[in-house]
């Protein structure tokens, strides 16, 4: 603050999309950094005037060439995007991040074409079979138990009174 000026650490908003197909779920794996690589939820920045559920279902068509349409709201989770490991820990130049997490269902077939300068791998995964390496490391698996929390419970389908109208 040399110069006088206040600087406030704010988290960039992101969205992503946990969608489900026949007991699948489907995830992306990163081609860049940070967490080049890792598997996650299809997801991204927000655009500047963009709702973070067109974010969600924009970024998974970008991503897997799979359309979608978010049927619920998860929660959002913040984290640094740098971070490199399950700590947790970022340095102080390090770009939070408020990711919010939505629920989806595919409303086109599966496809395999999908943009390999952000994504190495689009794949589906069985409960069981979920990768490891996930990103982000400190809250990707918290997501997860929520997300099959709130499948047991039936509650994938939740009220969008916020939900941008759809234009065409």
């Amino acid at each position: 603050m040399v110069c006088g000026t206040s600087h406030w650490r704010n988290p960039k908003p992101a969205a992503a999309a946990l969608v489900a197909w026949n007991g699948e779920l489907l995830l992306v794996r990163r081609a860049h950094d940070p967490w080049n690589g890792r598997w996650c939820a299809p997801s991204g920045f927000c655009d500047f005037d963009e709702h973070p559920i067109t974010t969600a279902e924009r970024e998974t068509l970008e991503e897997t060439g799979v359309t979608v349409e978010v049927t619920g709201y998860l929660g959002t989770w913040l984290s640094y995007y740098a971070e490199d490991d399950a700590s947790g820990n970022g340095r102080d130049d390090d770009i939070v991040i408020a990711v919010a997490y939505y629920h989806a269902e595919p409303v086109s077939e599966k496809s395999s074409a999908f943009d390999r300068a952000e994504v190495a791998d689009a794949a589906w995964f069985s409960w069981g079979d979920i990768p490891e390496e996930l990103a982000p490391p400190t809250t990707f698996q918290a997501i997860l138990d929520a997300w099959r929390k709130a499948c047991g419970a039936n509650a994938t389908v939740t009220s969008l009174p916020d939900r941008t109208r759809r234009h065409g």
